[in-house]
C-alpha cells in the first residue's frame, strides 16, 4: 500500500508543482442506509491520512449525519450556518486528527435553497482554505433523492456500498442504473460479507443485471469488501476508527484503498485539468 501511496503522492506534487491543484473527489454512497457507508467513509479518510494525504471528510447527509459520531467529535454549526452568512468556513472544519478533517454538511436541497450570490462568492473565497486538500470523501445520502445526484456527477469515482441483503442489492442496482446516465465508471465495496466468494459472487450477479439492461456504457469494478467482523461493529459502539487497529478488516480495507489509488494514479497521468474544492463546489452551485 505505501509504495502505491508514495507513487501517486509524487504525482500529485509533480502536477503542484506546476501550479495545478489536484484535489480528487470520491463519493461514497448506497441504495439504502444502514449500509456501513459512514463508517467506511471515516476509514478510508483515515487510510489515506495516515499515509500522508490531506483528506477532508464531507458529509453531505446531515439529516442523517454519523460522521461526527463515528469520529468521535462534536459538531455545533455546519455547511448551511455558512451558507446562511451566519459563520466562516474556517468556523466549522474540524481537525479530525493530522491530515484528516470533517466539513460538517447539509443535504443539498437544503444547501442549495440559499442562493444568495454574495453569500455564495465569499463562500467560494473561504473555501480557497480547503484547496490544498488531496482528497476530498463525499458521504452522501442514499438514494438517489434530491441533488445526490449532481454530487455523484461531479466526483473523480463514485464508490457504491452495499451489503449481501436482497432489499440492499435492489437498492444498490437502483443507485447504479441511474447514475449510469452520467458516469461510465463505477466502483462497488461490498460489506458485512462472509468473505471475498461472497462479495465477487454478488458482484457478478449485479453486473450480469446491469449489463443486461443498463443501455448507456458502463464500466462497473469490483473495488473490495469487508468480512462481517466483530472489530468493526466494536469500533462503532467504541466510536474509535478500525482502521486504527491491526486486524483483517483493516488489512481488507487497506487492500481496496490500494485499488483506489492505482486508478487515481492513472487519472493524474491522464489528466493536467486543475481541480479544486472552490472550482468543484463552484461547479456544483451554477448548475442551479
Amino acid at each position: 500500500m505505501s509504495n502505491q501511496a508514495n507513487r501517486l503522492k509524487n504525482l500529485m506534487s509533480e502536477s503542484k508543482n506546476k501550479n495545478t491543484k489536484n484535489t480528487h473527489f470520491i463519493a461514497i454512497t448506497s441504495g439504502k442506509g444502514g449500509v456501513g457507508k459512514s463508517t467506511i467513509s471515516a476509514n478510508l479518510g483515515n487510510v489515506l491520512a495516515n499515509n500522508g494525504y490531506k483528506v477532508g471528510l464531507f458529509d453531505a447527509d446531515i439529516g442523517l449525519a454519523n460522521l461526527d459520531v463515528i469520529l468521535n467529535v462534536r459538531i455545533g454549526k455546519n455547511l448551511l450556518h455558512v451558507l446562511r452568512g451566519e459563520c466562516s468556513l474556517g468556523d466549522i472544519l474540524i481537525e479530525v486528527r493530522p491530515n484528516l478533517w470533517l466539513i460538517p454538511g447539509e443535504s443539498g436541497d437544503e444547501i442549495l435553497k440559499y442562493n444568495d450570490k454574495n453569500i455564495y462568492e465569499r463562500f467560494l473565497n473561504q473555501a480557497s482554505v480547503l484547496d490544498e486538500l488531496d482528497f476530498l470523501i463525499i458521504d452522501t445520502g442514499a438514494g438517489i433523492g434530491g441533488n445526490i445526484l449532481n454530487f455523484l456527477e461531479m466526483s473523480d469515482e463514485v464508490v457504491v456500498v452495499t451489503v449481501p441483503d436482497p432489499a440492499a442489492i435492489t437498492d444498490a442496482y437502483a443507485t447504479i442504473k441511474t447514475t449510469s446516465k452520467t458516469k461510465e465508471n463505477l466502483l462497488m465495496i461490498f460489506n458485512v460479507v462472509k468473505n471475498e466468494t461472497e462479495a465477487l459472487k454478488v458482484f457478478e450477479n449485479i453486473k450480469k443485471v446491469a449489463d443486461a439492461n443498463i443501455k448507456n456504457p458502463l464500466n462497473l469494478e469490483f473495488l473490495g469488501f469487508l468480512s462481517a467482523s466483530k472489530e468493526v461493529s466494536l469500533s462503532i459502539k467504541k466510536r474509535t476508527l478500525f482502521s486504527d487497529e491491526n486486524t483483517a478488516s483493516s488489512d481488507e480495507l487497506k487492500a481496496l484503498t490500494s485499488r483506489l489509488l492505482y486508478r487515481l494514479e492513472q487519472k493524474v497521468l491522464d489528466n493536467t485539468q486543475s481541480r479544486s474544492f472552490s472550482s468543484f463546489f463552484r461547479k456544483i452551485i451554477e448548475r442551479f
